[in-house]
């Protein structure tokens, strides 16, 4: 892959993995006819890398720890981005642009550098912290519908906040 559509790559990827974490803290709506949950709210993550990157989006989360999608919006309701993942797939949709990989472990790790924790995300979305290497996630604003989440290693740190209607 060319210099430049690696970069473009790993930006999504560092755009997936705040999703994800940020996820953790979303809005819940009712479960839909299958019994699945949808979590949805605003995010944003900044990283501390060289230079400074800054991401924001609304998002929408469905499904499992096994199983699921995440749809990335703009402000203006325009898709950036769907990621889908079942037990052996994982996928990342730009556009017309498609990226496969085996599992959402392996994807986020090629687009990010560390795999996301999809099983703790999901227990902080029902409000439960969960031990994660690197990770700290704050749940104590949580009743107020406000989550941080920090990353301090691997490098670079990084830190997610996520803002929902409880």
């Amino acid at each position: 892959m060319n210099p430049p559509a690696w970069r473009g790559l790993r930006s999504m990827g560092c755009v997936l993995v705040t999703a994800l974490l940020l996820a953790a803290c979303a809005t819940r709506h009712p479960m839909e006819p299958g019994g699945e949950a949808v979590w949805s709210g605003r995010l944003s993550l900044q990283v501390d890398s060289t230079p400074p990157q800054s991401f924001s989006s609304t998002f929408d989360l469905r499904g499992a720890p096994s199983a699921g999608e995440l749809q990335l919006s703009s402000p203006l309701g325009n898709t950036l981005a769907t990621v889908v993942w079942t037990p052996g797939s994982a996928e990342l949709r730009q556009g017309s642009q498609i990226t496969r990989r085996g599992s959402l472990d392996e994807l986020t790790t090629e687009l990010s550098g560390t795999a996301v924790p999809v099983a703790a995300l999901f227990g902080w979305l029902r409000g439960e912290q969960g031990d994660v290497p690197g990770w700290q996630a704050d749940l104590s604003r949580q009743p107020q519908g406000r989550i941080t989440a920090r990353r301090s290693s691997p490098l670079p740190t990084a830190e997610l906040r996520v803002i929902f209607q409880p």
